[in-house]
């Protein structure tokens, strides 16, 4: 079954009915150029991410939902082994054992900003999950709800049909190109999803949290049965700011 990185839609609404009041996804706050660096302290362990200046109105969000504290106590509500871990839903802060999660996030979206190849889905991409095409076109992306890619090396036949997964969600208009393949059969990713999805960093250090996250025990609905909690996202360093 095909694999999709999509906020669950069981509840419609609910994703701005749950939203936690933020200054981020637009509000008024000085405006970054070029990369930053945010920590997610975890359960697990630290991930070291590095959020790309191409992307400029997902990294500015990030910074800003890092620094008012949004990420903080939040579970990795969605993982799956081999593939990605997921979080950002406000309401997985306090969320007993067995609550589905996944429909909330910081109550407004982000315009896409998918530059590819150049961000692409390779292992230890950060990216942002976002509600389906049926019912988001433009394929904005949530306003909190993010995803670290996992994803296994690929032999040839296995990248054929990953391109050929991508060729249909972007209408012919996206190839995998024979860097990025390369990149893909040693390193690992998820190529189908390229192209479809806003990709807006990566991690830097940590991969083996990452790795020890993505093999944790999971319910029905794909969230670990012990919980792996964000414990707090630092903000450790911001290129120039301009005021």
């Amino acid at each position: 079954m095909p694999r999709h990185l999509h906020i669950r839609t069981v509840l419609a609404g609910a994703v701005l009915a749950a939203a936690l009041l933020s200054t981020a996804c637009g509000g008024n706050r000085p405006v970054v150029t070029g990369p930053a660096v945010v920590v997610l302290h975890t359960t697990a362990g630290d991930i070291r991410l590095e959020l790309d200046g191409r992307t400029p109105r997902h990294r500015d969000n990030f910074l800003e939902l890092a620094r008012e504290g949004f990420f903080d106590s939040l579970l990795f509500h969605r993982v799956i082994a081999g593939f990605m871990i997921q979080s950002g839903d406000p309401d997985s802060r306090r969320a007993p054992s067995g609550q589905p999660l996944g429909l909330a996030d910081a109550g407004c979206e982000l315009p896409a900003e998918i530059v590819y190849p150049a961000l692409a889905h390779t292992r230890g991409a950060l990216a942002a999950a976002r509600t389906p095409d049926d019912v988001n076109p433009e394929r904005k992306s949530s306003g909190s709800q993010f995803y670290i890619v996992w994803g296994k090396p690929m032999d040839d036949g296995e990248l054929d049909r990953a391109q050929e997964r991508v060729r249909a969600g972007t209408n012919g208009r996206v190839t995998i190109p024979d860097s990025l393949r390369a990149c893909y059969a040693t390193l690992g990713g998820t190529p189908h999803l390229d192209g479809q999805y806003t990709v807006f960093g990566r991690v830097t250090e940590g991969l083996e949290v990452v790795d020890a996250i993505q093999r944790a025990e999971t319910d029905s609905l794909d969230r670990p049965l012990a919980d792996v909690r964000i414990l707090r996202a630092e903000v450790v360093r911001e290129s120039e700011i301009k005021r």
